[in-house]
């Protein structure tokens, strides 16, 4: 499972963080994490196009204190294998708004309530070509 990691970065609220990248030709399922370190993730971010009993789903979660939160599914699937995507996620106090290429748009809750967060990871099934906060 090849990744890719970026640490020391800052995403604050306030702020949009776009991810741009294109899902492998056979791909089961890519995710993003953000969070404030290497072990806990605010928002894990996991597009499936057919891996842990789902097919064509998005599921968002959290990972804290060594285990899995409550699982977070809304918003359409406008994922392809073998083509480029794009993800918007807006930063608010509250949540993160994660806007999808169908128009669609996920709310979820900043679950850690941190204002600022400094690493993301990219894991799975795609390849990331471009992040860009402002």
């Amino acid at each position: 499972m090849a990744g890719m990691v970026v640490k020391n970065m800052s995403f604050k609220v306030g702020q949009t963080l776009t991810i741009v990248g294109k899902a492998q030709t056979d791909a089961t399922n890519f995710a993003l994490n953000v969070g404030p370190n290497e072990k806990d993730i605010t928002m894990h971010i996991n597009p499936r196009f057919n891996a842990h009993g789902d097919t064509n789903a998005v599921v968002c979660n959290s990972y804290q204190d060594g285990k899995w939160c409550e699982e977070h599914r809304e918003g359409g699937f406008p994922f392809h294998q073998g083509e480029e995507f794009k993800i918007n996620i807006l930063f608010t106090p509250a949540e993160f708004q994660v806007s999808l290429s169908d128009g669609s748009v996920i709310h979820f809750p900043n679950r850690m309530g941190a204002e600022k967060y400094s690493f993301i990871s990219f894991t799975g099934d795609a390849r990331v070509t471009s992040i860009e906060i402002k």
